[in-house]
């Protein structure tokens, strides 16, 4: 089946580069086709109608016009920049973070609607409150279900029993939650609460980060629901979030 020359869609700009003198390459993120990587002809000329388009952050609406190597931006119309994510530098690096994990668990042309309309969803929930990280927490577990990767929360990943109150620990190498029992060789361990993992458990059930309830976690929950999933995301990227470094050392998430 021949495919047309031309299709329309809708993506989420996650991140860009400078071709030669006046171009450049985007990348977005769309419901029906995943990641794409297009060539914006012109962008970065002063004159252009696509002169900003293409900042992160950017929900677009394009014509794209498929080329041998990359599809080529034919039009382009912005339908939001998510201007109240971009008012400070705190929900800014948010933001980016939502998009650099978006990057990084995705493989081109590997369409994932779920995971389109959770970034979405994220971004106007970060809009919506300004200090609350929940929806960040909302949006690591639920990508790492969308992935593949959703840890164990309520057995033990090695004997398989169920876990007892204040008788669990964390393995991102074993694949989540451990009773004190096991103790399975190469995998770093990490203690795990009762209240983080009823936090964790809560993501988990919740239908969308707009359903999540109003929860003022203590710091030290807070903070220990924020390590058990970033090591879990790094274990499986295998590098750490460049995005979530900033944020550590600028103690906003």
């Amino acid at each position: 089946m021949t495919l047309p020359r031309t299709y329309r869609t809708v993506g989420l700009t996650l991140r860009k580069s400078a071709v030669g003198e006046t171009d450049l390459v985007s990348v977005l993120y769309t419901a029906e086709h995943g990641k794409l990587e297009v060539l914006a002809r012109g962008a970065r000329r002063l004159t252009s109608k696509l002169m900003g388009h293409f900042e992160p952050l950017t929900l677009l609406r394009l014509a794209v016009a498929r080329g041998r190597a990359l599809d080529i931006v034919a039009e382009a119309e912005v339908i939001t920049a998510f201007p109240m994510v971009k008012t400070d530098y705190a929900t800014t690096a948010r933001g980016l973070y939502v998009a650099e994990l978006v990057d990084a668990f995705s493989a081109l042309a590997a369409a994932n609607p779920e995971l389109f309309d959770l970034a979405l969803q994220t971004l106007d929930a970060i809009g919506d409150d300004l200090a609350s990280e929940l929806p960040l927490r909302y949006f690591d577990l639920q990508l790492l279900r969308l992935s593949g990767f959703l840890p164990e929360l309520y057995h033990c990943v090695e004997c398989g029993a169920e876990l007892e109150p204040e008788r669990h620990r964390f393995a991102a190498g074993s694949g989540g939650t451990l009773c004190p029992d096991c103790t399975p060789p190469d995998v770093i361990v990490r203690p795990l609460s009762l209240a983080a993992l009823k936090v964790l458990r809560l993501l988990h059930r919740t239908e969308s980060v707009a359903r999540l309830p109003e929860l003022r976690m203590p710091a030290g929950v807070r903070d220990e629901v924020r390590r058990t999933l970033s090591t879990a995301i790094q274990y499986w990227l295998d590098r750490p979030v460049r995005c979530q470094v900033f944020l550590d050392a600028a103690k906003l998430a």
